[in-house]
C-alpha cells in the first residue's frame, strides 16, 4: 500500500529522537505494562563486541504493542531497518498488517547506530568517530539482553525484521537456534553478495570523501547528498525511479539530495550501520554464547537454525540482492515468499495487502 512505502520512504532518511527515561531491572520477571508504541530504553550497561571492544553506557531504544499472554509464548522481537527506527516500524504493527498486536506481544527495538540506541551521534563517552565499530550479530547479542535481562523472557514466539532488520533475523536464527519459534527475514540476506558490497563500499566512500564530513568531526551534522542519491537510486528499479521522476522535475530533485540528503539522520551513525551490512556474514562465527559455529560454513551456520523459516525476497531487489536469501532457504527447506514488483528493495512496503495475510498466518502457523 502507498501509505506504507511514504513511511518507510520518511523513516529511512529520518532519526527519531524522543528519549523515554527507563530504568531497566535485571532481572525483570515479567514486562511492565507500557502504553503501545512508548519509547523505552534498557540500560544494558557495557555491551561488549565482537572485535573485542564494548560499547560503555550501552543503552537499548525499543517499543512494545500488544500484551504478553499467560504463558509468555506470544512475544515477537521487530529489529529496525537500515536508518530506520522502533517509531517507523510501527506503521507495520496492526491487524492487518504484518503483525497483529492483539495476538503478539510485539516488540519492536532499536538498533545499534540509529540514533536512539547507543550510537556515534548520542554517546557521551565514545561520540562521533570515537564509538566503536560494531556488527549485525552485536546487535543481536544486545537484542537477546533485552529479551532476556530486561524482559525476562526466556524465549521468543519469533524474529521479523525488514532489510537491515532481515539481515539481524538470520543472525538470530543461526545464533539462538532454540529460542525462537519462527524467522521472518523481509528482503534480508545471511551473507552480503558483491554488488551489495558495491553499494555499500560507495556509499561509504562518498561519505568519507565529502568535505563536510571533516573526518567525523563535524559541528552541524552534513546532508551527505552523494550518499542519498546513490542510496536513492538502488532502492527502487529504474523503471520505477523514472516513473516518479520524470525529467521536467529531476533539476529540482536532484538539487534537493545536497540541500537534504540523509538529514536528519547523523552521518556517523550512517556510517556506523553502513560498516554492519558491509562485515555481515552469518557464516563466519564469533563470540556467540555457547557457540561452536566453524568460521565461514555457511552449511554449518545452515544446519543450526531450528525455526521454522519464512523467507521474503523481492525479485526486483537492487539493494539486498536475493540469491543468498534463497539459497539459504533451499537449504534449510524454508518457505519462500517472492515479492516481483518494480518498486525492487521496497516492494514489500508496496504490497503490505499482499505480504500482510502470508506473514500473519506464518506467525500463527498456518
Amino acid at each position: 500500500m502507498r501509505k506504507h512505502a511514504f513511511r518507510f520512504l520518511l523513516a529511512l532518511l529520518a532519526s527519531f529522537a524522543a528519549f523515554t527515561a527507563c530504568g531497566a531491572q535485571q532481572p525483570a520477571p515479567t514486562p511492565q505494562p507500557a502504553p503501545d508504541g512508548q519509547q523505552l530504553f534498557a540500560d544494558l550497561g557495557a555491551c561488549k563486541l565482537e572485535n573485542g571492544q564494548q560499547i560503555t553506557g550501552c543503552k537499548l531504544g525499543y517499543r512494545t504493542f500488544g500484551r504478553l499472554n499467560a504463558d509468555r509464548s506470544n512475544a515477537v522481537l521487530f529489529p529496525s531497518y537500515f536508518s530506520g527506527t522502533s517509531s517507523s516500524l510501527a506503521g507495520f504493527v496492526g491487524a492487518d498488517e504484518l503483525v497483529d498486536p492483539s495476538k503478539y506481544f510485539v516488540i519492536a527495538v532499536d538498533a545499534f547506530g540509529d540514533g536512539v540506541s547507543s550510537s556515534p551521534s548520542n554517546s557521551a563517552s565514545q561520540p562521533g568517530p570515537l564509538f566503536p565499530a560494531f556488527n549485525i550479530r552485536d546487535m543481536v547479542s544486545a537484542e537477546y539482553r533485552l529479551a532476556t535481562e530486561t524482559l525476562g523472557l526466556k524465549h521468543l514466539r519469533a524474529v521479523m525484521g525488514i532489510s537491515m532488520g532481515g539481515m539481524q533475523t538470520f543472525e538470530w536464527m543461526v545464533d539462538y537456534p532454540t529460542f525462537i519459534d519462527v524467522a521472518i527475514p523481509i528482503v534480508g540476506s545471511p551473507r552480503l553478495t558483491g554488488y551489495d558490497l558495491l553499494l555499500w563500499h560507495a556509499e561509504e566512500d562518498a561519505l568519507r570523501s565529502d568535505p563536510a564530513w571533516q573526518n567525523g568531526h563535524y559541528a552541524q551534522r552534513p546532508p551527505m547528498g552523494l550518499v542519498d542519491a546513490i542510496h536513492t537510486m538502488h532502492l527502487t528499479t529504474p523503471a520505477s525511479y523514472a516513473r516518479a521522476h520524470p525529467p521536467e522535475k529531476f533539476a529540482a530533485d536532484y538539487a534537493a539530495y545536497y540541500s537534504k540528503g540523509i538529514l536528519p539522520f547523523d552521518a556517523n551513525d550512517w556510517l556506523s550501520q553502513l560498516e554492519a551490512m558491509i562485515h555481515h556474514d552469518v557464516s563466519h562465527g564469533g563470540s556467540i554464547p555457547g557457540g561452536s559455529m566453524p568460521s565461514g560454513s555457511m552449511n554449518d551456520a545452515e544446519s543450526r537454525v531450528k525455526a521454522r523459516v519464512l523467507v521474503v525476497v523481492a525479485a526486483q531487489d537492487h539493494m539486498v540482492n536475493p540469491l543468498p536469501a534463497e539459497d539459504f532457504a533451499k537449504a534449510i527447506g524454508a518457505k519462500v515468499f517472492v515479492l516481483d514488483s518494480d518498486y525492487g528493495h521496497i516492494s514489500f512496503a508496496y504490497e503490505t495487502d499482499k505480504l500482510g495475510p502470508v506473514v500473519r498466518a506464518y506467525l500463527d502457523g498456518r
